[in-house]
């Protein structure tokens, strides 16, 4: 398995097609994004859809991004749209892609890293701390977290 950025392949339009097999509204929301051109709109500039593949399957995809659904705010980047297909669920594929990201952020000369979530559980296993609840977009209270990055 390997982690390759969206923006960077060859090979779009079958990560697309991949992407679209995704079972949860928020994947489907991202897969309009890119289908449409508003993925730099909604997300900011310089925003990437980073894969987790073997082969030619998408194991595992998320984004990091200058804003998310927490908006307005001053903290960046997010790291959202966290999803791991089923068939692979269970075997770190999620962490070995959010380890990849954190560090392309710290390559960025980022020192923290935050997620917006409704649950709990999930990325205080890959070491974030819970930061508040603040309200998204939709006027619903999420969970927000952040991890330190390692930049100072």
């Amino acid at each position: 398995m390997k982690v390759i950025k969206f923006f960077d392949s060859d090979n779009r339009d079958h990560w697309l097609q991949q992407i679209k097999r995704c079972d949860w509204q928020a994947g489907q929301f991202l897969y309009r994004l890119l289908i449409t051109g508003d993925f730099d709109k909604t997300l900011g500039q310089n925003s990437q859809v980073y894969m987790l593949i073997d082969g030619d399957e998408l194991v595992s995809f998320c984004t990091l991004s200058a804003v998310d659904d927490i908006q307005p705010t001053d903290l960046t980047p997010w790291i959202g749209f966290v999803y791991t297909f089923p068939q692979y669920r269970g075997s770190g594929c999620a962490g070995e892609l959010l380890r990849y990201v954190e560090l392309d952020a710290s390559k960025a000369k980022y020192a923290k890293v935050y997620v917006s979530t409704d649950i709990t559980g999930f990325y205080e296993r890959y070491g974030y701390t819970f930061l508040s609840f603040m309200t998204d977009v939709n006027g619903v209270a999420s969970r927000v977290y952040y991890k330190r990055i390692g930049y100072r």
